[in-house]
């Protein structure tokens, strides 16, 4: 088989001897989808040298969760939740094709998307059902006090504007616990929290927060995406690819976006079932393969 023929996909290495095990479930149903088609895969360790070897190579290259540096190579990221992925021309997620996609909740069976929201809610955050709440919670990620470029304004002023913005009720700013934060970003926070008793700081528990929530408020954390199977409201302070439904500052402003998600009634379960099952590959489903060739070829690759 000719060098052309050949598509590089580059793993982390945990991830990677999943794959070469035949025990990563995607990668399994892209192999056979691109053998179909006369490909052969290849399966390399990810690495920034690694990836600049890849330039110049024929065939195809597939990087995972890393842009693309040629028109050959292309980035695969999961959306979000197992088992749905998507292969894109960047690893931007709010470049995404679906970012720019309309939603219309009218072209999705309501039926279907109520069960598959329900499935969803059972796998991910343990069966819990949607209902309202009183916390506020602030989904932080990192850098808390860097703006950066697809944000409005740094997550400690987030934190400060969503203080400002929603009363007199319960605040949780959660810390991501996969972050490392310095003091010189705790510190200001916990000035925050010291001057308003109305705000408390956590790590993670995100299933212990997201059925006890108001709202979601986040600069794009997937917090907010678990949020809509349990029918939250979203106020998105940076750009994503699943803002459809938000309120999104940059688009409204601060006041609005809060005055929006307080009042609006989105269809969640539409927007899920469109979200993940129309508009990603679900390496689940029996069409995975045809869905995997489609992405590829929206990126431009002839195969």
């Amino acid at each position: 088989m000719s060098d052309d023929r050949i598509l590089r996909l580059y793993y982390h290495r945990q991830l990677l001897a999943r794959a070469r095990a035949r025990e990563h479930n995607f990668t399994n149903r892209l192999e056979t989808a691109i053998k179909d088609r006369g490909f052969r895969l290849r399966l390399l360790e990810d690495t920034a040298p690694a990836r600049m070897r890849s330039l110049g190579k024929p065939g195809y290259s597939l990087f995972h969760m890393q842009d693309p540096l040629a028109l050959n190579q292309l980035s695969l990221r999961l959306a979000y939740l197992y088992p749905f992925w998507r292969i894109e021309k960047t690893n931007e997620r709010w470049e995404f094709d679906v970012a720019r996609a309309r939603f219309d909740p009218r072209e999705i069976d309501p039926k279907a998307a109520a069960d598959f929201a329900r499935r969803r809610r059972g796998t991910h955050l343990k069966g819990a059902v949607p209902g309202g709440g009183e916390v506020i919670y602030i989904a932080l990620q990192a850098r808390l006090t860097e703006q950066r470029s697809f944000q409005c304004m740094t997550p400690l002023d987030m934190v400060g504007e969503t203080l400002a913005q929603t009363g007199a009720g319960p605040v949780v700013a959660a810390l991501h616990p996969k972050v490392t934060y310095s003091d010189a970003e705790l510190a200001p926070l916990r000035a925050l929290a010291e001057l308003n008793p109305r705000l408390t700081i956590r790590t993670g528990g995100m299933e212990e927060l997201l059925p006890r929530a108001r709202m979601v408020v986040t600069q794009n954390s997937s917090v907010a995406l678990m949020g809509y199977l349990l029918h939250k409201p979203a106020v998105l302070f940076g750009r994503i690819d699943f803002q459809h439904i938000a309120a999104n500052v940059q688009d409204l402003g601060v006041a609005e976006a809060f005055r929006y998600a307080a009042q609006a009634q989105p269809d969640y379960e539409r927007y899920l079932y469109w979200f993940l099952k129309e508009m990603a590959i679900d390496a689940a489903g029996p069409d995975a393969e045809g869905q995997i060739i489609s992405a590829m070829r929206r990126g431009g690759w002839a195969i």
